[in-house]
């Protein structure tokens, strides 16, 4: 097994790790696919926001059926942890593994993985979230299926968001 990070937004290289607004509508920030023939084992996530919401949202990570569009990530955007591991085999495509959705698409079945409530008051919370599954509770996802990082919020805020897993 290798253990690979993706982010929102692509490969920082001389400019820092893009951040994204998140609107006022339900948007998929991140999205991983993965393909026919491999599944992943979820080994933390984790989002960052640039400042307090005005008003009250939540941070999701699920499973879905249904790929939203999004901006599609290039393989140096799937960050292998080991220098020596291969590329990933997530799919890179607008309905495959990237970020910043434009359409959410219509999802029939999907699986929570966690939720994050982040209230609009300074000071309530932290704008800062990781979550790192035990060994025993990390989710897989399976084949041909969405991951994604959805957001809703009364007021936009930016957010840089990531996940990291094995695959």
């Amino acid at each position: 097994m290798h253990r690979y990070k993706c982010f929102n937004g692509p490969m920082p290289t001389i400019a820092a790790q893009q951040k994204v607004t998140t609107g006022t509508a339900i948007k998929t920030m991140l999205q991983i696919a993965t393909p026919s023939t491999r599944q992943i084992q979820l080994i933390s996530w984790g989002f960052t926001l640039d400042g307090v919401p005005g008003a009250a949202g939540q941070v999701e990570l699920v499973q879905t059926d249904v790929a939203a569009t999004v901006t599609a990530h290039v393989a140096a955007g799937v960050q292998p942890l080991d220098p020596n591991a291969p590329a990933s085999l997530m799919t890179l495509s607008t309905t495959g593994t990237g970020y910043t959705a434009s359409a959410e698409g219509t999802t029939t079945a999907s699986r929570t993985f966690d939720v994050n409530l982040v209230p609009p008051t300074a000071g309530a919370t932290d704008i800062n979230y990781v979550y790192q599954w035990m060994p025993d509770e990390r989710p897989i996802v399976a084949i041909s299926k969405f991951l994604r990082v959805r957001c809703t919020f009364g007021a936009a805020v930016n957010m840089s968001t990531w996940i990291c897993w094995d695959e």
